[in-house]
């Protein structure tokens, strides 16, 4: 089984599928051309492969995710105006690294700077 990404005009993922081995394997190899083919015929559009376990294109796609191919990778949605993109993982990063001290986290773009929260208590309802 392999996970299969539609993109729009931007390159913009809009819908994500998982597609059997029967459609894929070629010569007992996968081949990403025949899942593309398979979608297509099927959905038409654009259509790539993902990873769910990010072996290939850096991070496993989801809905809002860009696909740089530069960079052959995905690339989820910018969280706040201030990260940056690392170009290595793809992933955006904070001007200041999270606090490694135990607790929750919450990143506060007006101030850029981590703050301590406290987690949801549970309730006896």
């Amino acid at each position: 089984m392999a996970h299969f990404t539609q993109l729009d005009e931007n390159n913009i993922v809009i819908q994500i599928i998982v597609v059997s081995n029967d459609e894929l394997l070629e010569n007992g190899q996968e081949s990403e051309a025949k899942g593309i083919a398979f979608c297509e015929s099927l959905f038409g559009g654009k259509w790539i492969q993902t990873s769910y376990n990010a072996r290939i294109r850096k991070n496993y796609a989801g809905i809002g995710f860009t696909y740089d191919p530069i960079h052959d990778a995905f690339i989820p949605p910018k969280p706040f105006e201030s990260w940056s993109l690392n170009e290595n993982s793809c992933q955006w990063e904070s001007p200041e690294p999270m606090p490694s001290e135990a607790g929750f986290y919450e990143w506060i773009e007006a101030d850029k700077c981590w703050i301590q929260v406290n987690s949801y208590a549970s309730t006896n309802i």
